[in-house]
């Protein structure tokens, strides 16, 4: 498979360590859809400086939210609907795909993350902490 989508139990986890990881050891594309939080700087941005790929390797987002929490949240504080058309998976391959927060996050009111999982079609790695309740969060 040339194209995988990281996501995890929580946020804050490791998704975007590991995405650079797996970016820079596939040589691959990185795309993050929606990035909701810009103050510590884009995912993209760490992901660039880690992965250490050349610079259109790294895909701009559909959606820049400024507001740090979910994205469906962060869209309605900022005063944008999300079209689930414009989160299509980009052609380039390889490509890693990194979600926000975790599978369950609300991307509009009525999708998750899951739901836009599930119709890309793509393999999905869990990042997940090594603490006591991991399993039951994963």
């Amino acid at each position: 498979m040339t194209a995988f989508i990281v996501t995890g139990t929580d946020t804050g986890v490791g998704k975007t360590i590991f995405s650079a990881a797996l970016t820079g050891a596939m040589r691959a594309h990185y795309w993050k859809p929606v990035q909701a939080g810009l103050d510590d700087g884009a995912d993209r941005d760490h992901v660039a400086r880690l992965a250490d790929v050349p610079e259109d390797h790294i895909l701009p987002e559909a959606y820049r939210l400024g507001t740090p929490c979910s994205p469906h949240r962060a869209a309605e504080i900022d005063g944008v609907e999300i079209d689930l058309a414009r989160l299509a998976l980009p052609a380039q391959r390889p490509l890693v795909v990194e979600g926000a927060g975790g599978a369950l996050v609300p991307v509009t009111r009525q999708v998750t993350y899951a739901d836009v999982f599930a119709r890309w079609g793509l393999p999905v790695i869990i990042v997940a902490r090594t603490a006591l309740g991991t399993i039951n969060h994963s």
